[in-house]
């Protein structure tokens, strides 16, 4: 199994899922060309990623997704709600490139095992996914109010896990957005704080429930890399845990993990 975060933040997201000949894009939330140039980065040819994986219809997830479905015929997956939500926004889809799951169904895409998952966010019907790539596991979670059960029971076992740890509380509360805006990224359907996402990976970590984490979808003006990465390790050292953090960053591809 190979694991890369091509991008990942409020400004776009897209991540790269890849074992034996299954290639998998999920989000395309940049232009198509960047993913393009992303993707042979870490070499991969675009013309063969075989799906687009939607978790949500928000632009920072969809903006590429038809652009690059019609320049390298390429499915495009999402649930019914989503396809419903986002179709106005990504142009024509050839008609057999138009698939559906159900959220908490599993699917296949050729020996890689898919779980679209609920969670909690200001979308129409948003899923974070977990795949099952022979005997390895990897979940992204991102978008999302809180770590419900469903969400941390698909966390668990994970041999990497993209997670949200989107803005810092103070910097948010104290900041230029609108009041209905905080209160919205603050909501039970809005974006994980440092502090949350710092709570939740202590308890998988005591658990040894997950292997490499990467902390993803930091907010451009509510958060920075160092303040997120700081909030995690010092929670973590506070309970005597020494483990390692990585980021998931806006503007170039994260590590790319091979198991």
């Amino acid at each position: 199994m190979r694991f890369c975060s091509l991008r990942s933040g409020s400004s776009g997201n897209a991540t790269y899922i890849g074992y034996k000949d299954v290639h998998i894009l999920v989000d395309a939330g940049l232009s198509g060309s960047t993913i393009e140039k992303s993707l042979l980065n870490i070499d991969v040819d675009p013309h063969s990623i075989s799906a687009i994986l939607i978790t949500h219809e928000h632009n920072d997830h969809i903006k590429g997704a038809g652009i690059l479905s019609r320049r390298y015929d390429i499915p495009i997956y999402a649930n019914e709600a989503t396809w419903t939500s986002m179709e106005g926004f990504i142009g024509d889809i050839e008609p057999h490139n138009k698939r559906f799951f159900k959220t908490g169904e599993d699917f296949t895409l050729g020996d890689v095992k898919i779980r679209p998952f609920k969670k909690s966010h200001d979308a129409s019907e948003p899923v974070g996914f977990s795949f099952f790539c022979g005997q390895n596991k990897a979940t992204i979670a991102t978008d999302l109010g809180y770590i419900s059960r469903g969400v941390a029971a698909n966390i668990m076992d994970s041999d990497v896990v993209l997670l949200e740890s989107n803005h810092d509380v103070d910097m948010l509360i104290n900041g230029t957005y609108p009041w209905h805006l905080k209160k919205r990224i603050l909501s039970p359907h809005g974006h994980l704080s440092n502090k949350d996402a710092a709570e939740a990976i202590k308890k998988f970590i005591k658990l040894k429930a997950v292997g490499k984490i990467y902390l993803g979808h930091l907010s451009q003006n509510n958060n920075k890399p160092e303040i997120a990465y700081k909030t995690v390790v010092d929670a973590l050292k506070e309970e005597g845990i020494d483990y390692e953090i990585n980021m998931a960053l806006r503007y170039e591809e994260s590590d790319i993990v091979e198991i």
